[in-house]
């Protein structure tokens, strides 16, 4: 990673500012606790894309997204991992993470991606759900190191279904 790379950090939940009054916004969806890390399946590296949350990241700047993958032969394939992280009683923990899929081919501008199953998937996560047994092995092992050596203890904390379903 480059010296001048700014660190990118998990969000934590903030205070709800909706909280008690019922008003405007009561019942909404925070995203405060949420976090795009997209994996480079080749690379086998995982980073904090912010910009993934408006579909912004480096990656998919500059692309049109069609809707199947034939019309992408050649994508270079990545995955989308929305990741929820919550404040239990011993600590911070990995509560939901879900990943999506998506492809990038540069030298056409175009990728595919389901962006229906990006909004679901990052709705899961928020519920805290777990959906990663349709990732191949190789990017279960990026990621399991990635949630690792981002805070070990948050993974300890994490739930047991998180970690089985990442083992390899």
């Amino acid at each position: 990673m480059a010296e001048n790379k700014k660190k990118m950090e998990f969000n934590i939940i903030k205070s709800d500012p909706t909280e008690g009054h019922g008003g405007f916004g009561a019942g909404a969806f925070s995203l405060d606790n949420v976090s795009p890390v997209i994996i480079d399946v080749n690379e086998k590296e995982a980073s904090i894309e912010v910009g993934a949350m408006h579909a912004r990241s480096p990656q998919e700047r500059g692309i049109k997204f069609l809707k199947t993958k034939e019309e992408v032969p050649n994508g270079k394939p990545y995955w989308l991992i929305w990741v929820t992280v919550e404040r239990g009683e011993k600590g911070t923990y990995y509560a939901g993470v879900t990943a999506c899929e998506f492809t990038v081919d540069r030298s056409i501008r175009r990728g595919y991606k389901s962006l229906p199953e990006h909004v679901n998937r990052m709705d899961k996560s928020i519920k805290g759900q777990v959906i990663v047994d349709h990732m191949d092995d190789s990017s279960k092992e990026v990621l399991t190191k990635f949630l690792q050596d981002y805070d070990a203890g948050m993974w300890e904390r994490s739930s047991e279904q998180l970690k089985t379903d990442l083992q390899v």
